[in-house]
């Protein structure tokens, strides 16, 4: 069984894991060519090798080219089921979109169908979804293994104004280990909630 293993130390982002993908073995160009199948418009994808310090890595960027619209999930899944993608691709993408849903109805008390997709709905969210799951075909990836999530402080500006981070919907995704490191009198002090 091939395995992938996250070491999220400062966080993970589906740019993060495409660029861990890439740097594992994934080409750029047959993402770039299966990610086509989605027929969406106006992004560009950009790759490019980064060091900071002293760490070398692939990173991965969607650049939009248009103003992104709110969705609702049948609209996501509509795009995804009009695609060309491969039948497990798409099913895996779903699975993660609706799990998404299923969160933001909880925090905005609202049914699965009624929620608008803000920051998840864009562009940039559809092709980081769907391309991780294209990477972890192409790389025949059976199953995921990540150290505990560093999930970040402070505040984060989002289409529901300004929220805490981490953001409500991340608090309700799990259940994942996570953890918080802050300063606390010249202390570092390390929070390590687990998330149910």
């Amino acid at each position: 069984m091939r395995i992938a293993y996250f070491d999220c130390f400062s966080g993970i982002s589906g740019d993060m894991i495409l660029g861990a993908l890439i740097d594992a073995g994934l080409d750029i160009e047959e993402l770039k060519s299966e990610l086509k199948k989605l027929k969406l418009t106006g992004y560009d994808i950009s790759t490019k090798r980064t060091e900071k310090k002293g760490i070398s890595g692939t990173k991965f960027e969607v650049i939009v080219l248009e103003k992104h619209q709110e969705r609702h999930l049948s609209d996501i899944f509509e795009i995804i089921e009009h695609s060309s993608l491969d039948r497990k691709i798409k099913n895996k993408a779903k699975e993660v979109f609706s799990a998404l849903a299923k969160v933001e109805a909880e925090i905005h008390n609202q049914p699965v169908e009624k929620v608008h997709f803000h920051e998840v709905g864009a562009i940039d969210a559809l092709i980081d979804i769907v391309g991780v799951m294209i990477g972890m075909q192409r790389l025949n990836i059976e199953q995921v293994v990540a150290s505990k999530l560093h999930v970040g402080t402070g505040f984060v500006q989002c289409a529901h104004g300004t929220l805490p981070v981490p953001a409500p919907a991340t608090t309700k995704i799990g259940p994942l280990p996570c953890f918080m490191a802050f300063s606390c009198s010249g202390l570092i002090c390390i929070f390590v909630p687990f998330i149910i």
